[in-house]
């Protein structure tokens, strides 16, 4: 027969061994469900690493050319991928120039000839200030995350960063031009290392790279992005993020008016 005290330390060794069970299963699971993202949860983790929930920046835009280079300055606040605006601080020509996106509309203001442009849905894919990137790019106008379905389709090593290799292809009737979109992304940080953009005949139109992961704000991040058309030879635009600061309860919708675009006027 066992005895009260005997029964009494019975009892809290079952107590015990309950509760290293319960912690086993859920670091278990939690092990897991790391282990088995899905391709869509990967691109979400990649995208929102860049984005926050708000940004400010400070960027250098060099476009390169065979023969000629030249350089934009710019500072940008966004709002997740709904709100973006870009104010031109240099060259002096371009100085006040502002470009803004507000949900599914894009504007340009343009200071020297007092004038505010809508940038129709047909010019999304033009040349943004004659670099290699589009109005499209840099105004963040189609979302990888809801137009296109997500497949894990390999893994590679970019730059020595153990790397999915994740492709993209779009949802039916999706407001998008990009065919397929091939992706690479950093398994243990979710940089976002290379990408691959593919035209309707399937042939690969650009090559994006990205690099010098550095800490912005409260996160490390690829600060160096090339875009290059794969067609041009010596064509390349370089964006370098020279600072960034994310989840910034100052930047607020009502930031993005056409009023602001007007009015705004670099921060020192």
């Amino acid at each position: 027969m066992l005895t009260k005290k005997t029964n009494q330390k019975m009892k809290k060794l079952n107590y015990l061994l309950s509760l290293v069970f319960l912690f086993s299963v859920l670091i278990g699971t939690n092990l897991r469900a790391q282990g088995k993202l899905t391709a869509k949860e990967i691109v979400v983790k990649a995208n929102d690493l860049v984005m926050g929930t708000s940004s400010i920046s400070e960027m250098k835009m060099t476009i390169v050319r065979p023969e000629w280079s030249r350089e934009i300055s710019m500072q940008s606040w966004s709002i997740g991928t709904d709100y973006y605006l870009i104010y031109i601080t240099a060259p002096a020509r371009d100085h006040g120039q502002v470009f803004m996106k507000r949900l599914a509309d894009m504007w340009n203001w343009m200071p020297s000839i007092d004038r505010m442009i809508k940038i129709p849905p047909s010019m999304m894919m033009s040349s943004w200030m004659g670099s290699d990137f589009t109005n499209n790019d840099l105004m963040k106008q189609n979302s990888i995350i809801v137009d296109y379905s997500h497949k894990i389709v390999g893994n590679d090593t970019i730059d020595n960063y153990d790397c999915y290799k994740i492709e993209l292809t779009p949802l039916p009737a999706a407001p998008v031009v990009w065919n397929k979109v091939i992706m690479w992304i950093a398994k243990k940080h979710f940089y976002q290392m290379k990408s691959e953009y593919y035209g309707d005949g399937n042939e690969l139109v650009n090559i994006e790279k990205c690099s010098d992961i550095k800490k912005m704000g409260d996160r490390t991040i690829p600060t160096k992005l090339e875009m290059m058309p794969v067609q041009k030879k010596g064509h390349k635009t370089v964006l370098d993020i020279i600072h960034q600061e994310f989840n910034v309860k100052s930047v607020t919708k009502d930031f993005f008016s056409q009023q602001m675009m007007k009015r705004i006027r670099p921060r020192n």
